[in-house]
């Protein structure tokens, strides 16, 4: 009884080690959340006189209700002069357009009416239900001078509750309750190309190196698993030599 005793904790042992190391191996990567504030991200870059893709992140808060309609609000001082939405099934975007408060140069046109307000409103199967989030994408362009450009948003939800998210960020930094999406616009850069070829190569070395240190970790944790195992051999085998 003492030698079976004996022979089953490094066996019991080893298992742990051996589980622990595949666990570790097939756990995947944590992906974030999504943020609890409606956001926008341009898609590459975001640099004066350029187009970008706008990405805005419109996360469902309410326990009960759903989002119906999201609604962006888009610069009257610094208009855009494209203004294109991506089809997303179940929602149907629409671009008003207006008058501007007073005519404004860009690329060398003077402009008196631009893209005022664009609007999705979901069809019923689609609306954001709770816990869920809804990417929403604009192509713009030609973007401002470098600065932060604010892009209010509003949301409705079915039970006819409206969030404006519409408040600058004070110089203080603290973030208030409902911030207004905040697109950052870089300066041009004639070496453009250059930089960017640098940053995919730096993308890949950064990648490579990642690869690299998981493939790493995955071998020593398949020797941790490999002595355990053979410990607990070599243990079996001096009991049976008893």
């Amino acid at each position: 009884m003492t030698t079976r005793t004996t022979l089953a904790r490094p066996r019991t042992a080893s298992l742990t080690l051996a589980a622990l190391a595949g666990g570790l191996l097939l756990t995947p990567l944590a992906v974030p959340t999504a943020d609890a504030h409606v956001r926008v991200v341009a898609d590459g870059t975001a640099t004066s006189g350029g187009y970008t893709v706008l990405t805005f992140r419109v996360p469902n808060e309410s326990d009960e209700a759903s989002t119906t309609q999201v609604a962006v609000q888009l610069p009257q001082d610094t208009p855009f002069t494209s203004v294109r939405t991506r089809p997303l099934p179940g929602w149907t975007a629409s671009v008003e357009r207006a008058p501007l408060p007073s005519p404004v140069e860009v690329g060398g046109a003077t402009l008196t009416e631009a893209a005022r307000t664009v609007t999705w409103t979901a069809d019923d199967d689609a609306a954001i239900g709770p816990d869920q989030y809804q990417d929403f994408a604009l192509s713009v362009g030609p973007l401002p001078a470098p600065g932060q450009v604010l892009l209010p948003a509003t949301q409705t939800y079915s039970d006819d509750e409206v969030v404006r998210w519409d408040e600058p960020v004070p110089a203080s930094g603290e973030e208030p309750e409902h911030p207004a999406p905040v697109l950052v616009v870089g300066a041009a850069d004639a070496g453009a190309g250059t930089d960017a070829a640098e940053t995919s190569l730096g993308i890949a070395d950064a990648a490579d190196g990642t690869a690299r240190w998981l493939g790493g970790a995955a071998l020593a944790l398949a020797v941790l698993a490999a002595g355990a195992a053979g410990v607990a051999l070599g243990t079996v085998r001096a009991g049976r030599r008893r």
